[in-house]
């Protein structure tokens, strides 16, 4: 036992040993610790300079980014601490507005704030970090196609390859936005890539790279419905070139991945789901550059650049290769995120970032917690009272009892409702969550309706003209009732008679029963038609021969009509939003029918001037109607009944308020010309009119059917 406490004790004086001399430890090592003494700014060769004075000399040249608006440079240095005993350095100097110190933890961040975008480059003199400011600010990737013809090459990433190296693909793929991707596989992450837009093709070069024959090839890929049209490959000197050839109205940006590169070119859209408003990505832009970069830093970097709070979870892991110039920082989160399958959820100005399995699985949590909970919450009984709607039609909509599908109940499953019709009440039983997202929902639904006032006018017009000739001629022999020889001489004891009919003809030759008429001697009979229900006026003449006993009737008949109608009809009805309206007028015309029986029973057919509508006001203000147009009258009377004269027209149609459109309309013209005549006689010109008469209609009929909706508005109804 006294060895076990010896054991014991000395165990404890070794711990408190070695904690006195951690403790003691601890100044040492931060006042070993590498420091930042001073930051100034200096002209080399026209070049601004930026020094920045360690008290150590850097390993490594530091990683950094370079954001556009507004304009800044921002250098991560893990290890070293602010020594100048404040955080803000103005200087004032060229492009340099100041420069900004923030310390977190092991690392340092300076912040180099200029007046417009400009690249960098960083070199380690001794113990000092130069910055080398470019002269003009460098070119944003993701640009619209409005770009000059010539525009100068931006370096996308520089070539530290050596010697030659051979591309290993080039591929197309279509995004799920309808964006073009054009992959091209690289041999390492130190091939340069150069992109340029000329005209309305964008240019890749990569410098220092060979294309093996199969690959050089022009990609028809128009098929894949995205802005890309064709992609040609192609070997030019000791370099590869690919031109992308895009339609439309685009943008594009492009990254590299490890050994990735990927132009993505997309159709400009606003898409309302992007973490920052705008066509396409929208934040502001950045340049990465890393090499094996762990992502949960990658991820921090991103929202030290941002106004955004970024919470990572403990199973973001794993390190990514990243090289990226001027691109939105919302496109490189998303890059980053799709590169490592990663989901985002946002709350305010908080982003969660997490495996989408992860977030998959905490909204399922959340949803079970939530159902449990509303088993166990306690119910409350809540009474609405109801202005517009009847109560029995929202019970139909809470309950699901009017609506087909099994999920389509609004309450909860312990929730309850009944309606009181004579107050027009609603007693809800439900937990308190339910009772305010029902009580909000009723009172959207339970408003007003507005109400629409259709008028239809149906016009029809005809125009008529008819005109019509014909003539009678007669003639008759009287010499039998003086005791001579009727008719005319054809060679010995022959004689002809002439006349129009058995009457005039037998009456000459003295025929038993034969009748004398001087108004019955026809020899012509075609008198001018009845046209336009007219009746034709007559003109005679008679030319008698006392010495022949002979005489010739002439009788001309002629109509000349014109008629010209209109009818206006103008039903109106006034109907609510969504509602069907129906008004008529007319009479009903009876009719007999058979029944299975043999007996007849009596049937009515309406002849009604008919609107039938339903109106829906659309969001703008517009109207649309579903219109059932009809303008019935009697018609002519058939053995079977009376026949019915039908204009019908149905249609849906989109009107402004307060606008007229022309539903439809039916034109209908008819000329015809009739001509009857004697053979051969007819056909002899002048005398010929004798022999014939002629007919000549000409009809014309339109049909036009108007409306006009007018949403009914309380000042309109006021009065």
């Amino acid at each position: 036992m006294k060895n076990l406490s010896k054991m014991s004790g000395m165990t404890q004086w070794r711990r408190w040993a070695v904690g006195v001399v951690a403790v003691a430890l601890l100044p040492l090592q931060a006042w070993a610790q590498n420091a930042i003494k001073s930051i100034s700014t200096l002209q080399q060769a026209g070049v601004e300079v930026v020094r920045i004075e360690l008290s150590e000399s850097l390993k490594d040249i530091p990683a950094g980014f370079v954001v556009q608006a507004p304009p800044r440079i921002a250098l991560d240095l893990p290890g070293i601490s602010n020594g100048m005993g404040r955080s803000t350095v103005e200087i004032n100097a060229g492009n340099l507005r100041s420069a900004s110190v923030a310390q977190a933890g092991d690392r340092t961040r300076v912040v180099l704030n200029l007046r417009q975008a400009s690249g960098y480059r960083a070199q380690i003199e001794d113990k000092a970090l130069l910055v080398i400011l470019e002269n003009s600010p460098s070119t944003a990737s993701a640009t619209p196609t409005a770009a000059p013809a010539k525009a100068e090459p931006l370096h996308f990433a520089p070539s530290l390859n050596a010697a030659s190296q051979t591309l290993r693909d080039i591929d197309f793929r279509r995004g799920a936005d309808g964006a073009g991707r054009v992959v091209i596989s690289l041999p390492s992450n130190q091939v340069g890539v150069d992109i340029q837009q000329q005209g309305q093709n964008l240019v890749l070069e990569f410098p220092k790279t060979s294309l093996p024959p199969e690959l050089r090839r022009r990609l028809d890929v128009a098929d894949f419905g995205s802005p890309v049209q064709f992609v040609n490959a192609s070997q030019v000197g000791d370099k590869v070139r690919v031109v992308v050839e895009p339609k439309g109205n685009w943008e594009h940006s492009a990254y590299q991945s490890d050994n990735q590169f990927v132009l993505e070119v997309r159709p400009q859209k606003v898409d309302p789901n992007k973490l920052v408003q705008g066509p396409g990505f929208a934040g502001d832009k950045l340049s990465l550059n890393f090499q094996s970069i762990e992502v949960r830093a990658l991820l921090q970097v991103i929202a030290d650049f941002t106004n955004f709070n970024v919470v990572t979870s403990d199973t973001v892991t794993g390190n990514v290769t990243l090289r990226l110039k001027d691109v939105p920082w919302d496109q490189a989160l998303d890059i980053i995120m799709q590169a490592r399958g990663l989901g985002l959820r946002k709350s305010g100005n908080v982003l969660w970032i997490a495996p989408k399995e992860e977030l998959a699985i905490k909204e399922r949590q959340d949803l079970e917690a939530k159902a449990q909970m509303a088993q166990l919450e306690p119910l409350r009984t809540q009474s609405i009272q109801l202005n517009y709607v009847k109560a029995e039609d929202i019970v139909k909509g809470l309950t699901g009892s009017g609506i087909s599908g099994n999920n389509a109940r609004i309450l909860s499953s312990r929730g309850s409702v009944i309606s009181e019709s004579r107050t027009n009440q609603l007693f809800i039983n439900d937990i308190a969550s339910k009772l305010d997202e029902i009580q909000a929902l009723i009172a959207k639904i339970d408003v007003p309706v507005r109400q629409v006032l259709i008028e239809a006018r149906i016009v029809e017009a005809d125009d008529s003209f008819g005109r019509s000739l014909g003539v009678k001629l007669g003639v008759n022999d009287i010499r039998a009732q003086q005791g001579g020889i009727p008719g005319y001489n054809v060679g010995g004891n022959n004689y002809v008679a002439i006349g129009g009919n058995y009457n005039a003809a037998g009456s000459t030759t003295k025929q038993p029963g034969a009748a004398q008429s001087f108004n019955d001697t026809q020899l012509i009979n075609l008198p001018a038609p009845s046209v336009l229900s007219g009746t034709p006026q007559t003109f005679a003449l008679t030319l008698f021969n006392a010495t022949a006993n002979r005489f010739l009737n002439l009788e001309l008949s002629a109509l000349e009509a014109d008629g010209k109608g209109k009818i206006v009809s103008s039903p109106r009805v006034v109907t609510a939003d969504q509602a069907k309206a129906l008004i008529e007028q007319g009479e009903e015309i009876p009719y007999q029918q058979a029944t299975s029986a043999g007996a007849t029973s009596v049937t009515f057919k309406k002849a009604v001037l008919k609107l039938e509508v339903t109106p829906q006001i659309t969001p703008e203000g517009n109207v649309i109607l579903d219109v059932d147009v009809n303008k019935d009258s009697r018609g002519v009377l058939t053995p079977q009944g009376y026949a019915i004269n039908n204009k019908h027209v149905k249609t849906q149609v989109l009107v402004e308020n307060g606008g007229t459109v022309v539903l439809g309309g039916i034109f209908t013209q008819e000329e015809r010309e009739d001509v009857k005549k004697v053979p051969l006689l007819g056909d002899v010109p002048v005398v010929g009119n004798l022999f014939k008469n002629k007919a000549k209609t000409s009809s014309k009929t339109e049909l036009l059917i108007f409306i006009t909706p007018k949403v009914v508005t309380d000042r309109v109804t006021g009065r």
